[in-house]
């Protein structure tokens, strides 16, 4: 099904704008940029956004979309609430690897933007955190994992993950899929949860062999 003009039109605009913030920085770039990055008019761009700071959060609801679809097929794809919180933070890193240049827009670029972007920002931690806290608390009723205050864990996990983005985007590491692994073993071995690779990475013990 083809979208409509008007959509492709949005569409074009957020593109544009996502050059331009990425180019100029958000204080910086100006309507006027976007226009013509976009090759449509000013008419059309005030058409869809009555101003830069709602282009710029059209962005970020444009991520969240994106991070919130890579979840849901994450989850979707795993049994047990545990295989589920796994694969919604590699789902949530890898989504963040793939569009950097949005990750370093709302993390880094649009930390001063004021109370209407923290609020949005808010939103879209607010929503993955009720996901997380829903599965570690559905682990604990299977019997998982033992009991724990799962509003603290949640938190903490969020403040690694931000932690571990936020460094990359400074450059502290190279390939932000290379932490996936690790950091997904740590954060469920933080609840006392079996890392993934466990399992596979311990050998078969011999029943003659001397205690470890």
């Amino acid at each position: 099904m083809q979208r409509s003009p008007s959509t492709t039109t949005r569409d074009r605009i957020l593109a544009a704008a996502l050059d331009v913030f990425a180019r100029k920085g958000y204080h910086r770039a100006r309507v006027d940029d976007i226009v013509r990055a976009s090759g449509t008019s000013k008419g059309a761009v005030y058409h869809h956004f009555p101003h830069k700071q709602a282009v710029f959060l059209a962005l970020v609801d444009e991520f969240a979309a994106r991070l919130a679809g890579a979840v849901a097929e994450a989850i979707a794809a795993r049994h047990g609430a545990l295989a589920k919180v796994e694969g919604a933070l590699m789902a949530a890193l890898d989504t963040f690897a793939g569009n950097e240049r949005l990750a370093r827009l709302i993390l880094l670029e649009a930390v001063s933007l004021g109370p209407v972007y923290q609020a949005k920002r808010a939103e879209v931690a607010g929503r993955f955190t009720a996901l997380i806290r829903g599965y570690l608390d559905e682990a604990i009723a299977d019997g998982a994992i033992e009991r724990l205050d799962t509003s603290v864990a949640t938190l903490a996990w969020l403040g690694a993950i931000n932690e571990i983005v936020i460094q990359w985007l400074h450059g502290g590491a190279a390939d932000l899929r290379g932490t996936i692994p690790p950091l997904t073993r740590l954060l469920l071995r933080s609840i006392g949860a079996p890392a993934p690779r466990d399992a596979a990475s311990v050998a078969p013990r011999n029943p003659h062999d001397p205690p470890r």
